[in-house]
């Protein structure tokens, strides 16, 4: 009897350690996964100059952004820092509710933080869907990549009930500031986007219907 009722005790506890340690969405099956080269975990650029420096930038060049600035941008969004999982941007219960999709003139790619790669869904140029979606903003449609942050608010709600979406929300801006902040150490441009149709973009971009748009991040060189 006593057995049976620390098992009891003990379940609960076990299910919430799984959940912390595994946060991420299940893999896709069957797909490649696109290997990002390591990030870098020191710059030539002071957090403080990164700061002064931050502005948003609406106009870029065609110039494409290569894989290691992909890389480090993803990495600086959610990008994993810990054996256990951690990430570089916060998480109300390390529930990690975020999904990170890269909008590119060659493909569109879901992020896999615990890979740290890329999954393709899709060799289209979907810039002008994003483009159409998000209010015809033209960064949408001329910066060579643009970052979609969504969220599956289930994964925060299961915790904290009603009080999940504005712990989610806080979320997506603090893992939007790292993207704003690294896109300055690297020399280049991004704005944050939040008004767009949440409906057309997530169909456009052929979203599972749990993963909600949040921001837009479109990335670039800046036009000079």
């Amino acid at each position: 009897m006593r057995r049976v009722l620390l098992l009891c005790l003990l379940l609960p506890l076990l299910a919430c350690r799984a959940s912390v340690a595994s946060p991420v969405a299940p893999q896709p099956h069957g797909q490649e996964i696109l290997a990002l080269p390591a990030p870098l975990t020191d710059g030539p650029m002071s957090l403080e100059e990164a700061l002064a420096q931050r502005h948003s930038v609406r106009s870029f060049a065609e110039t494409s952004l290569t894989l290691d600035e992909l890389s480090q941008l993803l990495w600086a969004a959610q990008g994993i820092t810990r054996d256990w999982g951690g990430r570089t941007a916060p998480s109300a219960g390390a529930l990690y509710p975020l999904e990170l999709y890269l909008i590119t003139e060659a493909a569109t790619y879901h992020y896999l933080p615990p890979e740290h790669g890329l999954v393709t869904l899709t060799t289209q140029d979907l810039r002008d869907a994003l483009w159409d979606a998000g209010l015809q903003q033209d960064a949408l449609r001329e910066a060579p990549a643009t970052l979609v942050i969504a969220a599956i608010f289930e994964r925060t709600a299961t915790k904290y009930g009603d009080r999940a979406s504005r712990y989610v929300y806080m979320e997506a801006g603090h893992a939007a500031q790292n993207v704003l902040l690294q896109a300055v150490a690297l020399g280049l441009g991004a704005v944050p986007i939040g008004a767009f149709h949440e409906e057309q973009l997530a169909e456009a971009l052929g979203l599972l219907p749990d993963h909600i748009p949040i921001y837009l991040i479109p990335i670039g060189h800046p036009r000079e």
